[in-house]
């Protein structure tokens, strides 16, 4: 099934809306499917004002970082992503391209988070591909979520750890798997594919 044969209604189960940053590199289906499961429709977009106005806002990311900061700058997108005030959950590429640079193509990202991402050294396997658990968990993000749960993560560059973490994974050393300052959230690990336990943090996410 390809985005132009997903018919969505912009508004959730309850009414909420639910804007997917749409820049051309991101794993969108997934999340529309994940959002779906729960009950909720998302809607794709780049307009600067359905994005503004929506009430949750999603970021994913799939690929390599330069050419999806080239993208959102060309379309605009980081001067709006820059604006919003409402829950922001950036996901694996998305996360990192929240932070202020990253390793990869030694690229600049929008400096929402003071925090400069790292590529993982040759002593472990890269990129980190497979089941993984996150713990020290904070916020309601993790509400009702046990330490020590298992995520699914693909990623070769990761975070430090941080005074924004809300959540740990040891892989080469304790980094941080996800973060979170004012009304923004990022996650590396994919909650679309982390079953369950997945879907519990979108939903936490939905109603923060």
């Amino acid at each position: 099934m390809n985005n132009n044969n997903v018919q969505v209604s912009p508004l959730g189960a309850d009414g909420t809306n639910i804007a997917i940053i749409d820049y051309g590199a991101g794993n969108v289906q997934s999340v529309l499917f994940a959002l779906e499961r729960l009950g909720y429709k998302g809607f794709l977009t780049s307009n600067e004002e359905e994005i503004l106005s929506a009430d949750k806002v999603i970021f994913p990311g799939v690929g390599e970082a330069g050419s999806a900061m080239k993208m959102i700058r060309e379309q605009g997108l980081d001067k709006v992503i820059l604006q919003l005030k409402q829950p922001v959950l950036g996901i694996c590429l998305g996360m990192q391209l929240l932070c202020k640079a990253t390793e990869e193509g030694n690229t600049t990202g929008l400096g929402i988070f003071d925090i400069a991402i790292k590529k993982f050294s040759t002593k472990v396997k890269v990129p980190q591909m497979g089941w993984n658990t996150i713990y020290n968990l904070k916020t309601p993000l993790f509400e009702n979520i046990q330490e020590n749960e298992y995520v699914y993560l693909v990623h070769s560059y990761y975070a430090p750890f941080n005074p924004y973490s809300i959540a740990t994974t040891n892989y080469q050393e304790a980094y941080s798997t996800a973060i979170q300052k004012d009304n923004f959230y990022g996650v590396q690990f994919h909650p679309e594919k982390s079953g369950s336990i997945g879907e519990k943090i979108l939903y936490n996410f939905l109603k923060l």
